[in-house]
């Protein structure tokens, strides 16, 4: 009898895994489209007077506690990535100030901002940047959105898209798929930020505010044997730098007569000029939104006044599914784009995300790109 339950419960544990084979299989398919997908990318027409700079943003070290992270690590990561900037916000500390001992400066080819998360008597969250640029954090939590000096939005966190992740299954992921799919693990639980995009849209009936991504990258999730002197001995990182650094990213138009410093990097932030992408799903690179009139053309970011030619250009670097948005509601959804133009009628704050038919039809439908806004005054 024993040995009958016995073989009765080890076919139930074969039989609840047949999920998680179909998810690393689903993988492996999702692997195979997006080497497709990148063997299709065509260079798109660069704006007139900018360079393209990727980066990542929210990003903390072993300061201000949260992490064990090296500023070593750290570097090693964006190099490994191509990154062309690190945007650092560690937590803040009573006694001595993390921002201005965080990485600064230039290390190993790649620019590092040095900045704050901070926390307001009411639990608001602020990452707070040089030249006082500060941005909202976890938006869908934020309370004070007439706090003075607001320039942007976080609208996608990684931390908050992935901690509402199933224990259980996450578990089972892991064991099934993380060796041959750290990265792609991701997609099967990310999701459109709907709720923090429905809080900026709203928000930009009033202000300008810049969209950005929050890898919150803190290489803090696994499980490590260590010895006495803190060396590892045997462990699984599931959230090395390296990982969070590929998983979505800021892209930044900037002068390409200089070479990128920190006012530089910040004033293209401040304005706007830059985009989101999931980097994840292939190189968003080339992506473009611009907005033409009379021999006026603007980016995103900017603000143009309507007139009769007025026309929204956006140009992607393989085909896709574009959305656009106009004051947070879709007025355009088309298939199998490259380039597309649309004639402006309406004053309004008009937006762009960006859907890769390949990629939704295994994983679902999750943004690629979501650009910042042209006002349309």
């Amino acid at each position: 009898m024993f040995k009958k339950i016995l073989i009765a419960v080890v076919l139930l544990l074969l039989l609840a895994q047949i999920p998680f084979i179909y998810r690393r299989y689903k993988l492996r398919r999702l692997s195979a489209a997006i080497q497709q997908l990148n063997s299709q990318r065509t260079t798109a027409r660069a704006s007139d007077g900018y360079r393209e700079y990727k980066g990542v943003i929210h990003v903390h070290s072993f300061l201000g506690g949260h992490s064990s992270g090296t500023f070593s690590d750290i570097i090693a990561a964006a190099q490994a990535n191509q990154l062309n900037f690190v945007i650092m916000t560690e937590h803040t500390e009573q006694d001595f100030d993390t921002a201005a001992m965080t990485l600064k400066g230039v290390h190993g080819d790649v620019l590092f901002v040095n900045g704050n998360e901070t926390a307001a008597a009411n639990g608001d969250r602020l990452l707070a940047l040089p030249e006082g640029i500060s941005i909202v954090a976890y938006p869908e939590e934020f309370k004070n959105w007439d706090t003075p000096g607001l320039a942007g939005v976080e609208v996608y966190n990684v931390y908050t898209n992935t901690r509402k992740a199933n224990a259980v299954k996450a578990f089972f992921d892991v064991l099934w798929s993380h060796r041959a799919y750290p990265d792609l693990l991701f997609a099967l639980y990310y999701e459109r930020p709907d709720g923090p995009l429905k809080k900026w849209d709203e928000a930009l009936a009033h202000a300008k505010l810049t969209a950005t991504p929050g890898n919150d990258a803190h290489a803090n999730i696994g499980v490590s044997l260590r010895d006495g002197t803190g060396k590892t001995l045997a462990g699984i990182q599931l959230d090395p730098y390296a990982t969070s650094f590929r998983l979505v990213r800021l892209h930044v138009l900037a002068d390409p007569s200089k070479a990128l410093d920190t006012a530089q990097l910040l004033s293209a932030l401040k304005v706007g000029h830059c985009f989101i992408g999931f980097d994840l799903f292939g190189d968003t690179s080339g992506f473009r939104f611009e907005a033409a009139a009379a021999g006026q053309t603007v980016i995103q970011g900017d603000e143009i006044p309507l007139q009769t030619d007025l026309r929204l250009t956006i140009r992607t670097p393989v085909a896709a599914r574009l959305v656009l948005l106009k004051d947070g509601a879709v007025i355009l959804n088309e298939s199998g784009i490259t380039t597309k133009e649309f004639r402006v009628t309406e004053r309004g704050v008009y937006r762009v995300e960006i859907y890769l038919t390949e990629i939704d039809r295994i994983v679902g439908e999750k943004p690629w790109i979501i650009s910042n806004p042209i006002y349309v005054r």
